[in-house]
């Protein structure tokens, strides 16, 4: 875990999600590149002149300034640091579905630098709507491994080498099963396995495919509770 000190300034950031707090203020959480999700009272933002208010802007690359050793920190300072990134349509919803899975999966102030740079690419890509789907699929894929999660994709779950031309039935935790052993497992090509590991997700099935095991291995982390933004969108 990163040690964390009273006083930071100017560090890199994107906002997650805010929610209102007490009277005037609001709940703003983050994640940052060096100190990973943190949560942060933004003191009197709700009011209309708060210079704060008009900052805490999701999806855009922010520094951010903040104080405290308590769980909630205090925020007295933030500002653009890159250029606006644009968000529409479906690139839009995509991006509240990723910030809801980083706010439901990663544990707070454990420093994830890899992950966060990422996610910047990945709101790079998604402002500029390219090939939306694989970009989700390629930072769920990222973000379980991240958190230590295996997702074998080149070898089953006794070891042996994916075949192109076998079906397998994957189970969450332990990889790819050359024949069914649970109701809890999913369906998947060889093929489609091989070219997720190899990052290729150019075929049409292979794009089907890594969507439905994506969203069975997201699921089966994510537990009983469901994502609200995954009522969103059903197709992408």
């Amino acid at each position: 875990m990163a040690k964390l000190t009273s006083l930071k300034e100017n560090q890199l950031v994107y906002v997650l999600h805010t929610y209102p707090f007490k009277e005037t203020s609001l709940i703003v959480e983050i994640f940052s590149k060096e100190f990973g999700r943190i949560s942060l009272v933004a003191k009197g933002a709700r009011r209309p002149k708060s210079a704060l208010r008009g900052m805490l802007q999701s999806f855009q690359a922010l520094e951010a300034s903040w104080s405290g050793n308590g769980e909630l920190k205090t925020l007295y300072a933030i500002d653009w640091c890159e250029q606006y990134l644009p968000m529409t349509g479906n690139a839009l919803i995509c991006g509240f579905y990723l910030n809801e899975l980083l706010l439901r999966l990663l544990p707070k102030e454990d420093n994830y630098e890899s992950l966060f740079n990422f996610y910047h690419t990945t709101m790079e890509r998604l402002s500029k709507n390219l090939t939306i789907g694989i970009t989700l699929r390629k930072f769920e894929l990222k973000l379980l491994l991240e958190l230590g999660y295996e997702v074998a994709l080149k070898v089953d779950a006794n070891s042996k080498e994916i075949q192109a031309d076998k079906t397998y039935y994957y189970e969450a935790e332990f990889g790819a099963f050359e024949k069914l052993r649970t109701e809890k497992s999913i369906k998947v090509a060889g093929q489609t396995l091989i070219d997720m590991g190899n990052n290729n997700f150019g075929s049409a099935a292979t794009e089907l495919q890594s969507k439905n095991l994506m969203r069975f291995l997201i699921n089966y982390y994510l537990g009983d509770k469901p994502l609200n933004s995954k009522q969103l969108f059903l197709n992408i």
